[in-house]
């Protein structure tokens, strides 16, 4: 079955968020909230998560060059020990926000150059717009917080 790069990041926040609450039900005695996000990056319609080596990552970061793309961050929000009836996680809300960003054109130089810092190796799509790959980024329509990883702006407001 096909699902939407904003379907899917909302769905692994979801995964996340639940599978540590299960866990926060035998750590804590009370109430608790337990937010997970996780953040893809969409090439029209191509979800590219964190890549596995440097070809992945050269592959990825050549796709992107030049061009827009759709960076889709989902977040959960679930609840623990809130309901006496159930010992599960219970989930209040979840969502996902998306801004579009344009990568800069990158020769192959620049490319290699940012993958030598190591840093594309723990992020979707190989580039970090919160550290030097926000060099790469040329525009950005959205909440540059989503692209980071937790759109906090819209967190807040649908946690009041």
């Amino acid at each position: 079955q096909e699902i939407s790069p904003s379907d899917y990041a909302r769905t692994l926040a979801e995964r996340k968020a639940h599978a540590y609450g299960a866990e926060a039900l035998e750590i804590t005695n009370g109430v608790a909230l337990i937010i997970g996000s996780d953040t893809i990056v969409d090439l029209d319609g191509h979800i590219m998560e964190k890549p596995t080596d440097e070809k992945v990552a050269h592959s990825m970061l050549s796709s992107l060059s030049g061009n827009w793309h759709q960076v889709h961050t989902g977040v959960a929000v679930y609840s623990v020990g809130a309901s006496a009836s159930s010992n599960e996680p219970q989930l209040m809300f979840s969502f996902t926000d998306t801004a579009k960003v344009k990568f800069a054109s990158l020769t192959d130089r620049d490319i290699k150059a940012y993958i030598d810092t190591r840093e594309p190796f723990d992020k979707a799509g190989s580039y970090g717009i919160q550290g030097i790959g926000g060099q790469l980024v040329e525009k950005i329509n959205g909440d540059f917080f989503s692209v980071m990883g937790l759109p906090m702006h819209r967190l807040s407001r649908e946690l009041t």
